[in-house]
C-alpha cells in the first residue's frame, strides 16, 4: 500500500514504458500525481497509456539534446526520473567493438548529462527533484557488459556534480542517484544479464540469483523513490542504494 502522496505533483520517468520504469510510473499515479512516461518506442507507449488512462505519453530519445525542452514543454517536473538506457552486449572484453563498449555510455549517461543540464539551466523550479537511477554494478562491477559498470558510476558522479551546482547557484533543486543494489530478472535488463552471466559461468539461473542476499523487486525501487521524494525532512546525501531490505545512503 503507498501512503506517501504526491497529490498535486508532476512526475516525468524518462525510460517509463517498461520494467523498472513503468513500475515508477505506476506508483507515482496510485499516489496521486500527473505523470509523465517518455520512451523512445510508441508500442510500449501505447500499451502503457491504454493500461494507465490519464497517464501523459512522450516518444522521445533521451540521449538526443533537444529532448528535455520537448520533455519539460509538455509537463513541467516536480519529479524528474532518467530511468532506462541500452541494453549492453553481454561479452568478454575481447570481443567486445568500441560502439558495443561505449553503448551505455553513449545512452545511460548521455541522457542524465542532458536532463541533468538541462534541469540546472532551465532552471526547474526551486523544490524540485531529479533522480538519476544507476546500477549495483557501479559499485561492483560487471566484466560482461563492456562500460556498463562505469556508465552506471558515472551516473551517481553525475548527480553528486549537479547537487553541488545546485546549492552554488542557490537553485534549490535536490538532486540524488537511486541504485538498484542487485539484477531483476523480471526486466529486460535484468533477464539481459541473467542470460549471459549464466551461460558463460555453465551455471543454472538459480544459481546465479542465490549469490544475492537480499535482492530487490521492481516494486521495492519504486517505493524506495517514493520515500525519497516524499520524505520531510528529507534524507541528507545524493546516493542511495535500495535493495530487498530497504534504503541505504552511499557515502
Amino acid at each position: 500500500m503507498i501512503m506517501a502522496t504526491l497529490n498535486g505533483k508532476n512526475v516525468v520517468i524518462i525510460g517509463g514504458s517498461e520494467g523498472l520504469g513503468r513500475e515508477m510510473i505506476e506508483t507515482s499515479r496510485r499516489a496521486g500525481a500527473q505523470t509523465l512516461a517518455v520512451a523512445r518506442r510508441p508500442g510500449p507507449l501505447a500499451a502503457l497509456a491504454t493500461d494507465n488512462p490519464g497517464v501523459l505519453t512522450l516518444a522521445a530519445d533521451a540521449a538526443d539534446e533537444s529532448t528535455p525542452v520537448r520533455v519539460f514543454a509538455a509537463l513541467p517536473p516536480d519529479v524528474l526520473v532518467v530511468c532506462g538506457g541500452a541494453t549492453p552486449l553481454m561479452e568478454a572484453l575481447q570481443d567486445h567493438t568500441w560502439e558495443s563498449f561505449s553503448r551505455n555510455w553513449d545512452n545511460d549517461v548521455r541522457a542524465s548529462f542532458n536532463f541533468s543540464k538541462a534541469a540546472l539551466s532551465k532552471p526547474l523550479s526551486r523544490g524540485s527533484t531529479v533522480v538519476l537511477v544507476s546500477s549495483g554494478a557501479g559499485f561492483a562491477g560487471s566484466p560482461r557488459s563492456g562500460g556498463y559498470a562505469g556508465a552506471k558510476r558515472m551516473q551517481m558522479f553525475m548527480a553528486e556534480y549537479a547537487q553541488e551546482e545546485s546549492e552554488r547557484n542557490d537553485l534549490g533543486i535536490r538532486f540524488l542517484s537511486l541504485v538498484p543494489r542487485y539484477i531483476m530478472p523480471n526486466t529486460a535488463l535484468g533477464k539481459n544479464a541473467v542470460e549471459g552471466y549464466t551461460k558463460y559461468r555453465g551455471i543454472t539461473e538459480a544459481q546465479f540469483l542465490a549469490r544475492f542476499d537480499h535482492p530487490q523487486t521492481t516494486a521495492d525501487v519504486a517505493n524506495a523513490l517514493m520515500t525519497l521524494v516524499t520524505e520531510e525532512p528529507r534524507r541528507a546525501g545524493t546516493i542511495f542504494a535500495v535493495d530487498g531490505q530497504g534504503i541505504t545512503e552511499v557515502p
